[in-house]
């Protein structure tokens, strides 16, 4: 009880109570304010705010008019709390957050072991499993940062608030999957970066969810294993060759999106030429003979040899270099028809014709030296 021997009134103040006040002086460790009775009152800077103070400027200003509790009465001293009043409108807002599941800033404290201190308008603590979507070794590069969440648990009685960022991340990666599966259509062309690799082919981040990308939709050429031709954080172009919404999958091709190797084959290679190759399979009917990467043209089992032969193994085997000459050339079709036997043909004909010359050379220098005997025999 505070008596007020001026007016004769008494004002009383109980434990409790809660009042505006004005600031009328910052101390170091304290603030002295107007309670509007006889006796000023005294906020002790511990009970200024939920964080800590090192001055009480921090929190006040003079002449602020604030909200407080009546902490304790005494003679003539009363003892206020800013920080009680704090609590519970921030413990009523809160609670109201919690129940609508609302999402909102924070600010982080510190990191301690296990996860963040945040203030959420009362210290809250955030555990390590609930900071982000992923694993995060350093936590301590998050202080002073500012982190959407939402409150996952909370107790007055034990002055406990529980926030994840790790929910709010979670709610945003799958309204941007939904969005995402709901825009793409088969045939678009986006651009991802490559979040792993799989013996089976790489997943590609489109920025909302993965997509796969068959090893066999990676490359024109064959390839054995995905880091062959990508590598982790690559940006790849790739094309939507698949999309199925209600399994949440979606299917790419960065093959696609590049230039064929039958592409203008017309320019590359003509007919008539000789190409060199290695024989990639053997057939009943002939040879394909790899000329170009991704490119097979096919020596037909009757031209493999200028002998007779009943199967291509009887003369060739895969791997084997070879040359053959160009018959035809067809890029809409992907044909291209060789001949190991031409290239035979033609070596016998220009030995043959060799040969000739070579056999019409001896008889004109015999022819010459007959008639210069006979020339001789004759004078």
């Amino acid at each position: 009880m505070v008596e007020n021997h001026e007016d004769h009134e008494v004002n009383v103040l109980n434990v409790g109570d809660e009042l505006n006040v004005t600031v009328l002086k910052l101390e170091e460790k304290q603030v002295v304010v107007d309670t509007g009775t006889k006796f000023d009152g005294v906020i002790p800077i511990s009970e200024l705010s939920h964080l800590h103070v090192d001055h009480t400027s921090e929190v006040l200003s003079e002449g602020e008019e604030v909200s407080v509790v009546v902490k304790k009465v005494e003679e003539d001293t009363i003892i206020l709390s800013k920080k009680m009043k704090d609590r519970e409108t921030a413990f009523q807002k809160l609670t109201e957050r919690f129940e609508k599941e609302e999402v909102f800033d924070v600010e982080v404290i510190e990191s301690v072991n296990g996860g963040l201190v945040v203030n959420a308008g009362l210290s809250a603590f955030m555990p390590a499993s609930h900071v982000e979507t992923h694993y995060v070794e350093d936590l301590s590069a998050y202080k002073g940062k500012t982190l959407s969440v939402k409150i996952i648990e909370m107790n007055e009685e034990k002055n406990r608030i529980i926030v994840s960022h790790k929910a709010v991340a979670e709610e945003e990666l799958q309204a941007k999957k939904q969005e995402l599966l709901q825009e793409l259509e088969i045939g678009d062309i986006v651009e991802g970066k490559v979040q792993r690799l799989a013996p089976f082919g790489v997943f590609v981040d489109l920025g909302g969810m993965d997509g796969l990308v068959h090893i066999s939709q990676l490359s024109h050429q064959h390839i054995d294993q995905p880091s062959d031709v990508v590598s982790e954080g690559d940006q790849l172009k790739v094309k939507v060759i698949s999309v199925d919404r209600d399994n949440e999958r979606i299917g790419l091709s960065v093959k696609e999106t590049l230039p064929g190797p039958w592409d203008r084959i017309e320019d590359q290679i003509n007919v008539g030429e000789i190409v060199e190759g290695n024989v990639v399979r053997l057939v009943h009917f002939g040879a394909f003979v790899e000329v170009l990467p991704g490119v097979e043209g096919l020596v037909h089992i009757s031209q493999i040899s200028k002998e007779h032969i009943g199967r291509p193994e009887e003369v060739l085997e895969q791997g084997q270099k070879v040359k053959a000459k160009v018959l035809e050339v067809n890029g809409e079709k992907k044909r291209i028809s060789l001949s190991i036997r031409e290239i035979e043909e033609d070596q016998d004909r220009s030995e043959y014709q060799k040969y000739q010359k070579d056999q019409d050379d001896h008889t004109f220098q015999l022819g010459d030296l007959v008639g210069d005997k006979l020339k001789k025999m004759r004078d």
